[in-house]
């Protein structure tokens, strides 16, 4: 054809691309001579050292796998107000660099070395949710292999941003993720893999972990999404670290005093309502209930509304009420021994039913059996009064007491009875209350 290339100048062309190529390739393996007498000559890495700001690939069009594994020593701090995790972890990344390479037969069986990563490209690897700027150390040293493999490790101190849940304080779990990523490399550029498995990281994290702090580690877990900017598309490793709350500190100094002081103001109901103690001994309780609450304040998260606030408020209510209630049973017996109003006889019976219930008289038994001709001391579970017995009584009287034929003694004994009838049945109620609000939370606090 005129004008073409002939057939033997193609072939010809052909072995010369490839010869160079070739040639380009070889032209990178590393003299290592003379390395197990006079040491490392820097000189023979000065080619791949002025190659460290461009991607180590020899065809563009693959990307570079860059294989991660991290270590989490520590778990330094969790921010429960400024929703964010504090953590130490030890990153490894590792990659193969095509124009390192040597024979380590010829550099006395020498396969590692260590080079400064200052003369080495490094990929861009950061955490998604990091909030400080990356303040790794300088001076490190990277791994090299004879066949190009490079290991990096790296220490880190994280700040990372963590949706906490403080609603099961302090018995609470948290998960917190960590996402690596490359910042300027897209999928076709670089691809991210996994240097161990995800139960290596975790079994060795837990294995180091062994500060005895708040927060101990359960397990971490992973998850390989694309993360999609604009038109671009990054590769990325996302890892779950799944973390406990170690509740000892606030179970001891929160849970366990509060608990004594309910159980106190409980145990003042067998305090003897007469004596008038009981409510100036609920009063000193519930102030020194107030003042622990002030001084515990510190212990518990600075925001939202966790189960145990719910708790301290529940105790603190039923304390309030507790003396309510003594408030109360002290005005009946006040009233009944000072001005007894008449009782009514629907009360009675109530009062003759709880009392007594095998004697129970009814309604129609108190008309028929209080009349001008029977003493009321006939009426089932009452006493009679000896002063009384033989003592007939007036018309006032009568009318005092609102034609019920007891006298004001009777009256008088008739309330005390009912206020101890009444103070029994709220602690009842108040024994079931609680013990029916602490069993809730208990079962929130496992759920």
């Amino acid at each position: 054809m005129k004008g073409g290339w002939p057939a033997e100048g193609g072939l010809f062309l052909c072995l010369t691309v490839s010869l160079l190529l070739q040639g380009r390739a070889n032209s990178f393996t590393i003299n290592c001579s003379g390395f197990n007498q006079h040491g490392v000559n820097p000189a023979v890495f000065q080619t791949v050292f002025n190659q460290k700001a461009f991607r180590p690939v020899i065809n563009y069009s693959i990307p570079t796998q860059v294989n991660i594994s991290f270590t989490l020593s520590a778990i330094l701090e969790v921010d429960a107000q400024l929703q964010q995790l504090t953590s130490f972890l030890w990153l490894k990344l590792t990659w193969n660099n095509p124009f390192i390479s040597w024979d380590p037969e010829e550099c006395d069986h020498i396969n590692k070395l260590t080079v400064t990563t200052k003369n080495l490209w490094l990929p861009d690897i950061f955490i998604v949710e990091s909030m400080d700027v990356d303040q790794t150390p300088e001076g490190l040293s990277a791994y090299v292999t004879n066949d190009g493999h490079i290991v990096y490790h790296k220490p880190m101190r994280v700040t990372s941003i963590c949706s906490l849940d403080i609603f099961y304080f302090p018995f609470d779990q948290q998960n917190c993720t960590l996402t690596f990523s490359s910042f300027l490399y897209t999928v076709e550029n670089m691809v991210l893999g996994m240097d161990k498995e995800v139960w290596e990281i975790a079994d060795t994290s837990r294995d180091i972990v062994r500060t005895q702090g708040e927060w101990e580690l359960l397990g971490i877990n992973k998850a390989t999404p694309k993360m999609s900017v604009g038109s671009s598309l990054f590769d990325q490793i996302m890892f779950y670290v799944a973390i406990r709350r170690r509740p000892r500190l606030y179970i001891i100094n929160l849970l366990v005093p509060s608990s004594f002081l309910v159980a106190i103001d409980a145990l003042s109901f067998y305090l003897p309502a007469e004596t008038e103690n009981r409510a100036p001994f609920k009063i000193t309780l519930l102030l020194g209930y107030n003042v622990f609450l002030l001084m515990m304040n510190k212990l518990l998260p600075a925001n939202g509304t966790p189960l145990i606030s719910v708790y301290f408020a529940l105790c603190l209510s039923l304390m309030v009420v507790s003396l309510l209630e003594t408030i109360f049973i002290t005005y009946l017996l006040h009233l009944a021994t000072s001005q007894p109003p008449p009782m009514p006889r629907w009360l009675h019976s109530l009062l003759l039913y709880c009392t007594s219930p095998r004697k129970c008289c009814p309604t129609a038994l108190w008309k028929e059996n209080v009349g001008p001709g029977l003493t009321p001391t006939h009426l089932p579970g009452l006493k009679e009064p000896k002063e009384l017995v033989e003592i007939e009584k007036g018309p006032r009287e009568v009318e005092l007491n609102g034609g019920s034929g007891l006298t004001r003694a009777q009256v008088t004994d008739l309330w005390v009875q009912f206020s101890h009838v009444m103070d029994t049945f709220l602690f009842r109620l108040y024994l079931l209350f609680l013990a029916s609000s602490i069993i809730t939370v208990i079962v929130f606090w496992n759920t």
